[in-house]
């Protein structure tokens, strides 16, 4: 248990740090608390003896009064102080957490539920910020009242003191052994709480498939199931919390019944006067206080400590490789000047092999191709023969095993980090929309573009006159309702467009467009293709049947390269894969030979 909760405190205090200076102003006022609390049944004392003794009691009732007053305001300003900063704590963490998530690697995103992670960042953190702020200076506030309510005791009187000390540590004792299991009930009510978040979210993604499928009530089992396991953990908790809470409040009474049993005999004998009992009996009342908040503040501070795991788990993750070195510095280049030699390629992959496990298969196994700085060349090949993978090491969405990897003609990690993707415009097959207007959308990849180039680029996909009826024009914020799924490619596309990049990756981007806008995307990409280098990856392939270069991936491995007539004369695998959707072109049209 040690392990764990010792680098989930130091996670802790890293957020607290930058505020450590309202926490210890916030520990200083605590104490101002405390020590009206503390100096009360002195007072009280004084005010018993003064009747006793028939002297006026109006000083010890002013002070009495004064202590109230000054206890309520310094309190009052401890709670408004911390409750801000506490708010601070759970800003800087969803920060921290957001900025690292978007830096980590893909794959290590890919490979877990969006739902699940989103959890972290909202609910942990809140948890995070009871364990940061408020749990923290109430144990102080406890730990303060307790010692300075039993040093107070054992002045007024040793025995008694010596009954309430051994009351609390059987208390003590029973509450450090039930501790550790309510830390791991709200560790795994919080692990299935993101688990629920995961399910449920994955479901809401695929709505139409749910509802299609006729799987409302399997999801629906699914996700209760989950809500259902969270409960058990939560209840679990919830029973150990309450044996916490009742074990100490039995502690405190039973302490405080041996108190007045021991304390009325040593009266009775003379050794203790009545209002140093009464006194003493006002700290053992007090003692509740402070014991109640140590146990609530602990339990806190578990909930926080659970979370601060799962956080951790967060920092833990693998970020991208950050590139130190600097770029190769190199002239701008004319695009439309002619080149050669081994300049003309922008990319060029030597001997590449790439995997996305460690002891995974090889998604790429010695691939050797280059990309002109200008044309089309087409990336073709069956289900899983490496085209995506290709795609994915440009973009340093993974690294290569072996091999090299060159941009202009400097290794990709010679580059510094975001200067090889800032070259690069990508439309996933996909074709996600980011959170915006349309105007937004745009702009994402060059967010200096004016509304004539965004306007350029509608023009260029067929995408005019429907932006023209959107109700606020580029204005007009996008969701899932506004946008068909060819129209929010399409807008993948123009977004790729309005950044004029020198190479434009476009994986089964006309998947989903009709046959007349398809055919407009393909004039885009063939004007394109004379000043920049375009790389398709399409199972349709009348998109390429145009292209400069063809390149033929199977089963990791580059099978051929060529053009389209070139590969219809020499590879089988190509020629299969044309026959099988039934493309005829203006090569001629391509017959399967009579088997032998």
């Amino acid at each position: 248990m040690k392990e764990v909760v010792v680098p989930n405190v130091r996670l802790l205090w890293f957020f607290v740090r930058p505020h450590r200076r309202t926490l210890v102003l916030g520990l200083v006022l605590g104490l101002c608390v405390s020590a009206t609390t503390l100096a009360t049944p002195l007072v009280t004392k004084w005010v018993l003896d003064g009747l006793a003794d028939s002297r006026s009691v109006a000083p010890a009732v002013t002070a009495l009064a004064g202590l109230l007053v000054i206890g309520s305001v310094v309190q009052a300003f401890q709670w408004i102080l911390l409750g801000r900063m506490g708010e601070r704590v759970v800003r800087d963490a969803r920060r921290s957490m957001v900025r690292r998530l978007l830096r980590l690697r893909v794959g290590e995103l890919t490979g877990r539920p969006n739902g699940e992670l989103v959890t972290r960042v909202t609910s942990d953190t809140v948890l995070m910020r009871e364990a940061a702020a408020s749990s923290l200076t109430q144990l102080v506030n406890g730990v303060v009242g307790l010692v300075g309510a039993l040093t107070l005791m054992a002045f007024l009187d040793l025995v008694l003191f010596a009954v309430t000390l051994g009351g609390l540590a059987g208390v003590g004792v029973l509450v450090a052994v039930l501790m550790p299991r309510l830390a791991q009930a709200q560790q795994a009510a919080q692990e299935s709480v993101g688990r629920l978040g995961a399910a449920l979210d994955g479901a809401l993604r695929a709505i139409r498939t749910v509802k299609s499928a006729r799987a409302e009530e399997r999801e629906s089992r699914r996700i209760v199931a989950e809500a259902d396991a969270s409960a058990r953990h939560s209840v679990r908790a919830v029973g150990i919390e309450s044996v916490v809470w009742t074990v100490t409040m039995a502690g405190v009474q039973l302490a405080i019944l041996l108190i007045l049993a021991v304390g009325a005999a040593r009266v009775d004998s003379g050794a203790l006067s009545v209002s140093g009992l009464i006194a003493f009996l006002l700290y053992a009342f007090q003692l509740v206080g402070p014991a109640t908040e140590l146990a609530e503040t602990f339990s806190q501070l578990q909930s926080g400590i659970a979370a601060a795991a799962r956080i951790a788990q967060v920092h833990d993750l693998e970020l991208e490789e950050g590139h130190t070195r600097a770029a190769v510095p190199r002239p701008a280049r004319d695009r439309t000047a002619p080149v050669a030699g081994s300049c003309a390629h922008i990319v060029s992959f030597s001997d590449v092999t790439a995997r996305y496990a460690d002891d995974g298969p090889r998604a790429l196994d010695g691939v050797s191709f280059g990309i002109p700085r200008r044309g089309h060349t087409a990336i073709v090949g069956p289900s899983g023969a490496g085209k995506t993978t290709v795609f994915s090491l440009m973009l340093e969405f993974l690294r290569p095993d072996s091999g090299r990897l060159r941009l202009d003609g400097a290794l990709f990690e010679e580059w510094p980090a975001h200067e090889s993707r800032r070259r690069i415009a990508y439309v996933e097959q996909d074709t996600p929309l980011v959170p915006g207007t349309l105007a937004d959308n745009l702009r994402y990849l060059r967010p200096g573009a004016t509304d004539d180039d965004l306007w350029s680029a509608l023009g260029a996909v067929g995408l005019t006159r429907r932006a023209r009826t959107l109700p606020d024009g580029l204005g007009t914020v996008l969701d899932g309702t506004v946008l068909s799924g060819g129209e929010r490619q399409r807008v993948a596309l123009a977004r790729a467009f309005v950044a004029d990049p020198e190479i434009l990756l476009l994986d089964e981007a006309t998947a989903q467009l009709d046959g007349l806008t398809e055919a407009a995307v393909q004039d885009f990409v063939r004007e394109r293709a004379r000043r920049a280098a375009v790389v398709t990856i399409a199972h349709r392939l009348s998109t390429v049947v145009e292209a400069d270069q063809i390149i033929v991936l199977e089963q990791g491995r580059v099978r051929a390269i060529g053009t389209h007539a070139e590969l219809l004369a020499t590879d089988g695998l190509y020629r299969d894969m044309v026959i099988a959707l039934r493309v005829t072109t203006a090569v001629g049209h391509v017959s399967r030979p009579a088997p032998a």
